[in-house]
C-alpha cells in the first residue's frame, strides 16, 4: 500500500500538472505520514540531495554555457562546421548536425544547444528553400549529443544518483564515441532525407577558408579540451574544472572576442541561476523519492520480478529502454534520472552490465524522450525557435528519431562502444 501512496500521489499531480518537483515533494511527504515516520525526514533528505559536493558543477557548468550561448562563440562554431561538411547533400542540415557535436563540448545542455544553434541555422535553412519542420527536427535530435559529451550536466547527476562512487571522469569518457556515432547516424539519415527532397548542398570555401574559421573558434573550442583534458588527467576535479569553465569562457567572451557585454553578462548571470534553482530543488525533491524507494525495498522487489520473467541479460536490457523511452515521453530528464538511477541500476548491475554502460544508455534514453511529446522539452525549444506547432514537427521527425533509437540499440548491446575509451585511461 505505501508503494501505491507513493506513485499514486505522484501520478496524480502529474496528470493535473504540477511541477515536477512537486509532484516528488508531496509523493514522499504522504507516504512518510502514512508509513508513520517524522515529516522532517523528507526536509532532510531533500537537503542532502542538494548538499553534495560534485553538485557545484552544475551551476558553473551552466553560467559556462550562458556565457557562451551570449557572448557569439556559436556562430565561429556553426561557421567551422559549415566550411567542414556544408558541401555534403542537405548541406545546412549537415552543418547543423556538426555545429550541435561542437557546441555541445561547450554547452553541455541540450536545450542550449537547441536555442543557439536553431536560432542561427533554422533561418538560415528557410531562406536557402530548405522546409523549416526539416531545420526543427535536426536542430532537436542533434541536440542530444550535447547530453553525451563533456560537460554533460546529466552525466554529473547520474554519478551522484548511483551513490557518488561512480567517476565522472570515465561518464565523460565513455559518452564521446556514442555521441560522435549519433551525429553520424544523424548525419547520414539527414543525406537521404535532403537527397530525396532535393535540398542543395553549400560550395567548399577552400581548405585557406577552412583554416581560417578554425583559428578563429580556437578559443572556443579550447573549452572542450580544458575541460574534458583536466577531468580526465586528474589535474582537477568535475567541479573544479567548472569552474575554470565558467572564468574562461568570461576571459574568452570578454577578452578575445569582444562580444559579451554588461547586459549580456547579467542576462547570462541571471539564466544561470534560474535553471540551476530549478535543478537543484527537483534533484532535493528527486532524493526524497529515491530514498523512499530503497526504504520500501521497491530496486530489490523490480530485480526479483524480472529474474523470473527472464534472465537474459539483452531481454532486460530491451525491456528497461522501452521502459525508459515510455517515462522519458511524461517527465524531464534531470527527475527522470534521480528516481530511476536507485531502481534500475541495480537491476542492470544483477545482469552483468557495467554501471558506466548502464550510465550511457540511460542519459541516451532519456535525451530521446526530450524530443518526444507530450513533454519534450528540447522539441518544445525547436518548434519555439522555428515558430511551428509541435503537430507539424512530429509528422516529419521519425526518420531522425529512428537514427537516434537505432544509436541507442548499438550503444545498449556493444558495450565497447561506451567502455573502451575509459579503459584506455586506466
Amino acid at each position: 500500500m505505501e508503494t501505491f501512496v507513493l506513485f499514486g500521489t505522484f501520478a496524480f499531480l502529474l496528470l493535473i500538472g504540477t511541477p515536477v518537483a512537486f509532484c516528488l515533494g508531496v509523493a514522499s511527504f504522504a507516504t512518510v505520514l502514512y508509513i508513520g515516520l517524522p515529516p522532517v525526514v523528507v526536509f532532510q533528505r531533500l537537503n542532502s540531495g542538494v548538499s553534495v559536493f560534485a553538485l557545484m558543477a552544475i551551476p558553473f557548468f551552466i553560467f559556462a554555457g550562458e556565457l557562451m550561448v551570449r557572448g557569439d562563440i556559436a556562430r565561429r562554431l556553426v561557421a567551422l562546421a559549415g566550411a567542414l561538411v556544408g558541401n555534403m547533400r542537405g548541406g545546412l542540415g549537415q552543418v547543423n548536425i556538426a555545429a550541435s557535436l561542437l557546441f555541445g563540448g561547450i554547452s553541455g545542455s541540450a536545450a542550449a544547444d537547441a536555442t543557439a544553434i536553431g536560432g542561427l541555422m533554422i533561418p538560415q535553412m528557410e531562406k536557402k528553400g530548405y522546409s523549416v519542420e526539416y531545420g526543427v527536427n535536426i536542430t532537436v535530435t542533434s541536440a542530444i549529443i550535447a547530453l553525451m559529451i563533456p560537460p554533460s550536466h546529466n552525466m554529473i547527476i547520474y554519478s551522484i544518483s548511483a551513490g557518488g562512487r561512480l567517476s565522472i571522469a570515465d561518464l565523460f569518457t565513455a559518452g564521446i564515441l556514442p555521441g560522435i556515432i549519433l551525429a553520424i547516424s544523424l548525419m547520414v539519415t539527414a543525406w537521404f532525407v535532403a537527397k530525396k527532397a532535393g535540398y542543395p548542398t553549400e560550395s567548399f570555401p577552400g581548405w585557406a577558408m577552412v583554416g581560417a574559421m578554425f583559428v578563429n573558434a580556437i578559443p572556443g573550442i579550447l573549452l572542450i579540451a580544458i575541460i574534458f583534458g583536466g577531468v580526465r588527467s586528474g589535474i582537477f576535479t568535475a567541479s573544479e574544472s567548472s569552474c575554470i569553465a565558467a572564468v574562461y569562457a568570461l576571459a574568452v567572451t570578454v577578452l578575445a572576442y569582444r562580444t559579451m557585454n554588461w547586459q549580456g553578462f547579467v542576462e547570462a548571470t541571471k539564466a544561470a541561476v534560474r535553471t540551476t534553482a530549478m535543478v537543484l530543488l527537483v534533484i532535493g525533491c528527486a532524493a526524497s523519492f529515491g530514498w523512499l524507494l530503497a526504504f520500501l525495498r521497491i530496486p530489490a522487489e523490480l530485480v526479483n520480478f524480472l529474474k523470473h520473467v527472464s534472465d537474459n541479460p539483452l531481454v532486460i536490457l530491451l525491456m528497461l529502454n522501452i521502459v525508459l523511452l515510455i517515462l522519458g515521453t511524461f517527465m524531464d530528464m534531470s527527475p527522470l534520472i534521480v528516481i530511476t538511477t536507485p531502481i534500475f541500476l541495480p537491476v542492470a548491475t544483477a545482469f552483468g552490465v557495467d554501471p558506466i554502460h548502464f550510465g550511457v544508455i540511460l542519459v541516451l534514453n532519456l535525451g530521446i524522450g526530450l524530443c518526444t511529446p507530450p513533454v519534450g522539452t528540447v522539441l518544445f525549444v525547436g518548434c519555439a525557435v522555428g515558430r511551428i506547432s509541435d503537430w507539424q514537427a512530429i509528422r516529419t521527425i521519425w526518420p531522425f528519431y529512428g537514427a537516434a533509437v537505432f544509436t541507442l540499440l548499438l550503444v545498449t548491446y556493444i558495450p565497447f562502444l561506451s567502455l573502451w575509451l575509459p579503459s584506455l585511461f586506466h
